[in-house]
């Protein structure tokens, strides 16, 4: 079978959301957040303190990318950022003042431009359209909770193994301090 735009899903996914960008750009303009900026400031402005994992979970933003625009986000003044004290590898991600200003600012416009990406379907076919997408993005994060879950368990594995030579290790040293004990 012959490539064919028409039946491509990756190319109409792509000319969707090249409109969809196309919309977003023209109500928030250039000045307003990106799209993915306005998201990340929704979700932490939903969810206060949340870790920087947990925002890549939320908003299906890879981590290296997410990292590099929570630091931009961070000299802009919309975002900061601290070590949680459960983990202290861990970046808890809160809104500022400033971000909490944006994101009012855009909210009416990226909603109105969200409903002139749905407009372009008849009303009829609006909620269907909805449904296969979240259920498409719901694959998404199934997927990617199904490839993380191996290395969560190998990391597992090797704690216990660490923790299994200490506990050997610290027999035999208490094997050999037993044996000089009885020699004098």
């Amino acid at each position: 079978m012959a490539y064919s735009l028409k039946s491509s899903p990756g190319h109409l996914l792509r000319r969707a959301q090249q409109y969809a960008h196309d919309l977003y750009s023209k109500e928030v303009g250039s000045s307003g957040p990106t799209p993915r900026q306005f998201e990340v400031l929704s979700v932490v402005a939903k969810n206060e303190g949340l870790s920087q994992t947990d925002l890549v979970r939320h908003t299906g933003i890879d981590r290296s990318t997410l990292a590099d625009m929570i630091a931009r986000m961070i000299k802009k003044g919309l975002l900061t950022r601290k070590r949680t004290k459960e983990d202290a590898r861990a970046n808890a991600v809160s809104i500022s003042a400033a971000g909490k200003r944006v994101l009012k600012s855009a909210d009416a416009k990226v909603n109105k431009s969200d409903r002139a990406v749905l407009s372009v379907l008849p009303k009829t076919q609006q909620a269907g359209f909805m449904k296969a997408l979240k259920a498409y993005a719901d694959a998404l994060d199934s997927m990617e909770s199904a490839a993380a879950a191996p290395k969560k368990r190998a990391t597992k594995r090797k704690a216990a193994k660490k923790t299994a030579k200490r506990k050997t290790a610290k027999k035999a040293t208490k094997r050999k301090a037993k044996r000089r004990t009885k020699r004098r």
